[in-house]
């Protein structure tokens, strides 16, 4: 039975995302003590402040606040759109932050895995997204940093991580990770 309930956001809406492929492997991995489940940011309408005035915002956003205050900790997996962050992602974050003074981000653990086709492994994605990670206080872990370039050779025809290193290298990640969040949510029990 699962302690810590960690959410996993992915920036792509692609049905053949790379980035949920990825996401599925972490799902599939045996934990006790951590619950992951994917986060739907897909039916988020870009965010209006004029909803939150009005107090009508759609359903979909309180739906998705709502799953956000039940989560421990975050796990973003994205692509690299343009050398930046995908738009569905960031305007993600925009809707989790508001109405203003109810950002329910604020103070949890969360780590970044970014991936591209190129060789580079969406760095760019990744440091832009740590920008707004830092302004909305998710405790984002700084150590280690996770790129995967040339994801295509990452993952086989069936669609799922095929390539040895990168189940090593995944596992590592996510244990580095729960030991992070698990730190984090003990820190803040003690307040």
């Amino acid at each position: 039975m699962s302690i810590y309930h960690v959410g996993i956001l992915v920036g792509s809406l692609r049905k053949a995302s790379f980035n949920k492929k990825i996401a599925q492997f972490i799902l599939e991995q045996e934990e006790s003590k951590f619950g992951y489940r994917l986060i739907d940011i897909s039916e988020l309408p870009l965010y209006n402040q004029d909803f939150d005035d009005e107090g009508n915002p759609p359903a979909s956003y309180t739906r998705f606040r709502q799953e956000l205050a039940s989560l421990d900790a975050v796990l973003f997996i994205t692509a690299e759109y343009n050398r930046s962050v995908p738009a569905v992602l960031k305007n993600a974050i925009d809707v989790g932050s508001r109405p203003y003074g109810k950002n329910k981000w604020d103070g949890k653990p969360a780590a970044i895995l970014s991936s591209s086709t190129g060789v580079y492994g969406g760095f760019g994605a990744n440091h832009h997204l740590r920008q707004s990670l830092v302004f909305v206080n998710l405790l984002t872990m700084q150590q280690p940093e996770a790129y995967l370039g040339d994801i295509t050779t990452c993952i086989g025809t069936d669609g799922t991580v095929e390539s040895q290193k990168t189940k090593d290298f995944l596992r590592s990640f996510k244990n580095a990770f729960e030991q992070w969040a698990e730190r984090i949510i003990h820190t803040k029990g003690q307040d």
